[in-house]
């Protein structure tokens, strides 16, 4: 993002990667308002959302007190200073419940807009020899999309916004979740490159929406040489804005 944040990230493990440069580039940049970066790891979604949006106040929502720490050591660098002013940390199960969200002070319907990047690999598959990487990564049991879904609903205002990056197979989980919560889903495919089956998708969905599911062009990675396809470029830089108009 051409130095538009610093982060401190684990020396081994899970490392951040275009998957969260992807979901950070959802929000459009005149955003405003109080947002939730929930499994937040080391902050880099939320930092990066906080750089191309200028009116966003993020809070980093992460289970893992070591990481939420790695986080809080990000935003009290001089080089995010400008920054820090609209980043918060809380520790937080987002599967404890009401309560145990409440008491690290996040209400119910408190947040216009919500950013994730939850576990989203299967559960039961090669496991990685570094725990906090496996947290990271891989669904603990099944259902566990659909919760995680029902609880960023509960945080979010009527009407506020919901952008999260996932796999397309975990795509029926999350219509699921979105039933009698979300409304007017819009998918956008991330490909490799052309011609390939996508790898990824983005998901934009509007709490207590009627509108129908809409999806939309897919988003290109690489040139058929191999070289990054301009819109990979702009987002890895911080330049573009994913987009979801229809």
């Amino acid at each position: 993002m051409r130095g538009a944040f610093h982060l401190l990230q684990p020396r081994t493990g899970f490392r951040a990667g275009l998957d969260a440069l992807l979901l950070a580039a959802c929000p459009p940049p005149e955003s405003e308002g109080r947002a939730a970066d929930l499994g937040s790891g080391s902050g880099v979604v939320g930092l990066a959302a906080a750089a191309r949006c200028p009116g966003l106040a993020v809070t980093l929502v992460e289970k893992d007190p070591a990481m939420a720490d790695l986080s809080r050591r990000s935003l009290m660098l001089e080089e995010n200073a400008a920054l820090a002013p609209r980043l918060s940390v809380a520790v937080a199960d987002l599967l404890a419940g009401r309560a145990g969200r409440e008491a690290a002070g996040l209400k119910d319907g408190a947040f216009g807009l919500i950013l994730t990047n939850p576990p989203f690999h299967p559960a039961g598959g090669r496991a990685s020899p570094d725990a906090r990487r496996d947290a990271a990564r891989a669904m603990p049991e099944a259902g566990f999309l659909q919760r995680w879904l029902a609880s960023a609903s509960a945080l979010l205002a009527h009407g506020g916004t919901l952008f999260l990056v996932a796999r397309p197979d975990n795509l029926p989980a999350i219509l699921e979740a979105g039933e009698g919560r979300y409304g007017d889903i819009r998918i956008r495919p991330v490909q490799p490159s052309a011609g390939r089956r996508a790898s990824r998708i983005l998901v934009s969905a509007r709490r207590g929406s009627k509108a129908p599911l809409s999806l939309l062009p897919p988003i290109v990675l690489a040139e058929e040489d191999g070289r990054p396809s301009d819109v990979a470029t702009a987002i890895g830089e911080g330049r573009a804005t994913v987009g979801f108009e229809i």
